[in-house]
């Protein structure tokens, strides 16, 4: 080895002696060698390893596998201060080793050097197992430990499983049953449970075996150490379940040889769809239906889609675009959850978003000190109740004053609010008059006072 106090870092390869590089045959002479584990069968035939040091005990001990990492690589870091030493570990030293990536990072903070030599890892052996072509084939890599992890953190895991199901992938590390059942429920999200699913146990080594699986009973029979899940890609039209698919199907639905109806709809032309739709979601979340509301909500969903293909068609924006804004809005105004801002309260939280809100137009070019119209974002479509409300709630925050229609004698409640209201739209109907079209007369009228006030 080069360099003094040095930790060279090599890999045992899949499980064969005949995978092992030279270079690593070469340093695995050194007078000092350090394992993660003895459980891998490449070292059964290399004898001299029964001299060499195994953290095997510390497994025991170990809270968790994060500190389980942290103290090996704190004797490694330990032993190197008193020369330089050899870390081996199974497979490929760049593949799914966790105490590798932290070895480094902790090495590189203090000042000692580390060299990892390459080697053949679980990647190369699966491949040619299953006949693969992992670039072709646009493979993904992914570590059981990851989908454990995504199975800890739910509900509150969306958007974090580490693959797409619309690609291949392979899981390392399926090393025992209640990993593989952690894995079995993070991938039964994103996949159908009867999908074939394929492992390869002991690739690369004389007992290599391939066995079919439906992935609902991947955690049924045996996995060890040496265990690889191979996921084919789903194909969109026959599972949909993610944003990507129902993507490539709308923008099917659109193409030159899509739907003749689809085709035909402009920004314009769905309007009406947009509110119908978010009238058939509020009335399915009132009925407290939790089948109708999700259908009603993927009809909603469905109108974001064509409207984001219609303009991406266009080149004003795409779906793409409308995640990057939303997501850097939601992330702007809520500093409390993701900044350094604090808010115990709804009422901080309040304070919080419209001084961001602020912000955000003295950005755009609004004047210091300069009020921003309070009616301006209540959309003219909205229902005219909706925006009475609105507009009522709003002015009396402002203090903006106006002449407030006179409220009843009685006591309100939703149930003589509702009374008084069927008793005014009675009144209307036998009077001639169209309720929806007075009150957003009315409502016009008050903006126009409210900005004549303010002139």
């Amino acid at each position: 080895m080069s360099g003094t106090h040095e930790i060279l870092v090599v890999g045992l390869g899949p499980g064969s002696p005949d995978l092992l590089t030279r270079e690593t045959l070469e340093a695995l002479r050194s007078p000092r060698v350090f394992l993660r584990t003895r459980i891998h069968p490449t070292l059964d035939r290399l004898p001299e390893s029964a001299a060499w040091r195994s953290f095997d005990q510390l497994y025991e001990d170990a809270p968790d596998f994060g500190a389980l990492y942290d103290r090996i690589v704190d004797e490694l870091l330990a032993a190197a201060r008193q020369g330089s030493l050899v870390y081996a570990v199974p497979g490929s030293p760049l593949f799914a080793e966790a105490t590798v990536r932290r070895l480094r990072q902790r090495a590189s903070q203090e000042g000692v050097p580390v060299r990892v030599l390459p080697a053949v890892g679980f990647v190369d052996v699966v491949a040619s197992a299953l006949d693969l072509d992992p670039v072709a084939g646009n493979l993904q890599l992914v570590d059981a430990l990851d989908l454990a992890a995504f199975s800890e953190r739910e509900p509150f895991a969306g958007g974090t499983l580490p693959l797409s199901n619309l690609r291949p992938a392979l899981v390392a590390q399926l090393y025992s049953k209640p990993i593989a059942s952690a894995a079995k429920l993070a991938l039964l999200t994103a996949y159908p449970p009867d999908l074939e699913v394929t492992l390869v146990a002991g690739a690369g080594t004389p007992r290599q075996a391939i066995e079919a699986r439906a992935l609902s009973e991947l955690d049924h029979g045996s996995v060890d150490h040496l265990t690889t899940l191979y996921l084919p890609a789903v194909e969109p039209l026959a599972w949909p379940r993610s944003s990507d698919a129902v993507r490539q199907i709308t923008a099917r639905l659109r193409a030159p040889e899509g739907c003749p109806w689809d085709r035909e709809q402009t920004h314009v032309s769905l309007t009406r769809y947009l509110i119908e739709e978010a009238y058939e979601a509020v009335e399915a979340l009132e009925q407290d239906e939790p089948g109708a509301v999700e259908e009603e909500l993927g009809d909603v969903l469905l109108q974001v889609f064509l409207h984001a293909q219609i303009a991406e068609e266009a080149g004003e924006f795409s779906l793409d675009d409308i995640y990057q804004t939303l997501g850097a809005k939601l992330v702007r105004r809520h500093p409390h959850v993701f900044g350094e801002a604090v808010a115990e309260t709804a009422g901080d939280v309040l304070k919080t978003w419209n001084e961001v809100k602020r912000q955000e137009r003295a950005a755009n070019g609004a004047e210091p000190g300069e009020q921003p119209e309070p009616f301006g974002e209540i959309p003219l479509s909205l229902p005219a109740l909706a925006r009475a409300q609105t507009m009522v709630r709003r002015a009396r925050a402002q203090t903006a004053g106006g002449e407030w229609p006179s409220a009843p004698a009685q006591t309100l409640n939703d149930d003589t609010l509702g009374r008084e209201l069927a008793r005014l739209v009675a009144g209307a109907e036998a009077a001639g008059l169209d309720a929806e079209q007075a009150l957003r007369r009315w409502t016009r009228a008050f903006e126009a006072a409210h900005r004549h006030r303010k002139q």
